[in-house]
């Protein structure tokens, strides 16, 4: 599985920092996802999805 967020995000027409603050992480934090450097815990992942108005499962794409 893949994160997507990177392709929400740009399409949600939101900042990056409005979004990390609105989940409690760091901009840093959320340019890890964006490069699936890393992957956000469960809680950050439905927080993310509510804030880009999406499922969590639209949040990842198989790969």
């Amino acid at each position: 599985m893949k994160l997507v967020i990177d392709k929400l995000i740009a399409d949600s027409g939101l900042k990056q920092r409005y979004i990390a603050q609105q989940v409690g992480v760091n901009e840093n934090t959320l340019g890890n996802w964006m490069k699936n450097k890393s992957w956000p815990k469960l809680n950050q992942a439905v927080r993310l999805a509510d804030i880009l108005g999406c499922s969590v499962t639209d949040l990842y794409t198989k790969k």
